[in-house]
């Protein structure tokens, strides 16, 4: 009866070993898929894309992107921003009003799509499952504070980028469908506000 036992218990802990052991592994490989994935989006000169971000909050949302680094420019028909690595500006077309800020990463991430693909370097436990040509990377928050909880991120296998980004945040889920991703040769200046462009907007600092 004793060696039965030691039996059984030495084929549950075998199979708890075995499965850390393949867990750690996706997870790792999870990193390298991600890491491919953020080395080509900071390409030097940047790149330039198109996306929809879809919620239940706004509906559906189209717009370009341009980046470049950590700096970006994104373009909806609600809001234009210039983000250059530090501040930022948002202009508002509704109010006609630009808001400038010196804002944190999450922050970032509302308004550039692309800013997603970093934030599994801290604060996130991975993995992935492979679907077709492409794979699927899982985000789940560690903590409970960041802001964003979960996250999937679907990646294509032939050029290691991202293709739709799905994330819950407050509860709600959203979702980022991307396209026409293109490398480009950008200048820097295309990532600042330009008063002169706006002459009769309002300049808010809510730095």
């Amino acid at each position: 009866m004793k060696k039965n036992i030691l039996i059984y218990y030495m084929a549950v802990f075998t199979f708890l070993f075995l499965s850390l052991e393949v867990s750690a592994q996706n997870a790792s490989k999870a990193r390298q898929i991600l890491d491919k994935v953020a080395s080509n989006l900071q390409r030097k000169g940047g790149a330039t894309a198109n996306f929809t971000i879809t919620s239940g909050n706004v509906g559906a949302i189209s717009g370009s992107i341009a980046m470049k680094g950590n700096k970006f420019y994104a373009h909806t028909p609600k809001a234009t921003t210039w983000f250059n690595g530090k501040t930022q500006w948002t202009y508002m077309v509704s109010s006609n009003e630009v808001n400038v800020s010196n804002p944190s990463v999450e922050q970032q991430a509302q308004m550039n799509p692309y800013r997603y693909i970093t934030m599994y370097k801290k604060g996130y436990k991975l993995s992935m499952v492979q679907k077709g040509n492409s794979y699927q990377v899982y985000l789940k928050a560690i903590t409970s504070g960041k802001s964003i909880q979960e996250m999937y991120i679907t990646i294509s296998k032939a050029n290691y980028l991202p293709t739709q980004i799905k994330m819950k945040q407050g509860g709600k889920w959203s979702t980022i469908t991307i396209k026409n991703f293109k490398y480009a040769q950008l200048s820097d200046s295309k990532f600042v506000f330009k008063s002169k462009d706006f002459p009769k907007a309002e300049v808010i600092d809510l730095r």
